[in-house]
């Protein structure tokens, strides 16, 4: 069967991949990421791994307290908050261990990393855990940017003509917006679902919308007997 191979992370990300160093002054940081236009950075050790992420939500203790100090309810709550406001270097305020994602991981896999750390970007590491790029959630939306006639092509050339060879001439395929729609008869409706599924992870798709049915059924079932 023919494998439809999803994006990977190596087929987005962002290189080369701006990082400070563990001994990075906290202004040396602001700076990078104000130049850079970004919310986060990696930090890499000596020895160029992945040790942690400076983030916005990293820097901004220092501002919260810089002019008032902590009640003693936000020294309680707020202990990791509170030991970043006084850190003046990468390695004092960064979140560690650093997430990441490897350049062969899937763009699925980058995004529930994102969802479940509420991150927005991810350092892309080897089996060293040196850096190799960073992915985003831009980075992983511009699969949507796919056009509709190459996702159609797609479809019939992966889905439809392996899985009903005798009956891809008779499949209507249409894509309008990344909604995939297929209609027409099937011989085998066991593969129906095999197909609705293979279509919705092909990239670029945003939904599916299928009227398939058996030979002789319309397509919410069997054809009524006379």
């Amino acid at each position: 069967m023919p494998v439809t191979v999803a994006h990977i992370v190596s087929d987005v990300m962002t290189t080369p991949a701006v990082a400070v160093g563990c001994d990075a002054p906290f202004k040396e940081i602001v700076r990078v990421m104000d130049e850079r236009h970004v919310s986060a950075v990696p930090v890499v050790s000596g020895e160029g791994r992945v040790v942690g992420v400076v983030s916005e939500a990293d820097l901004l203790p220092k501002e919260e307290f810089r002019d008032r100090g902590p009640t003693r309810s936000e020294r309680m709550r707020l202990r990791s908050d509170l030991a970043k406001a006084e850190g003046m270097t990468a390695e004092e305020v960064m979140s560690a261990p650093a997430v990441t994602v490897r350049p062969d991981d899937t763009l699925a896999r980058a995004a529930r990393l994102m969802a479940v750390h509420h991150v927005k970007r991810l350092p892309v590491v080897d089996a060293e855990d040196g850096l190799r790029g960073i992915v985003s959630r831009g980075d992983l939306l511009r699969v949507f940017l796919r056009s509709d006639e190459d996702i159609e092509e797609e479809v019939r050339r992966t889905v439809v003509s392996y899985l009903f060879p005798t009956h891809a001439h008779a499949i209507h395929v249409s894509v309008r917006d990344g909604v995939v729609r297929l209609r027409g008869p099937v011989h085998d409706t066991s593969l129906i679902w095999v197909a609705e599924r293979l279509v919705n992870g092909l990239e670029g798709v945003v939904g599916v919308e299928s009227q398939l049915s058996g030979e002789g059924s319309g397509p919410h079932g069997p054809a009524s007997e006379p």
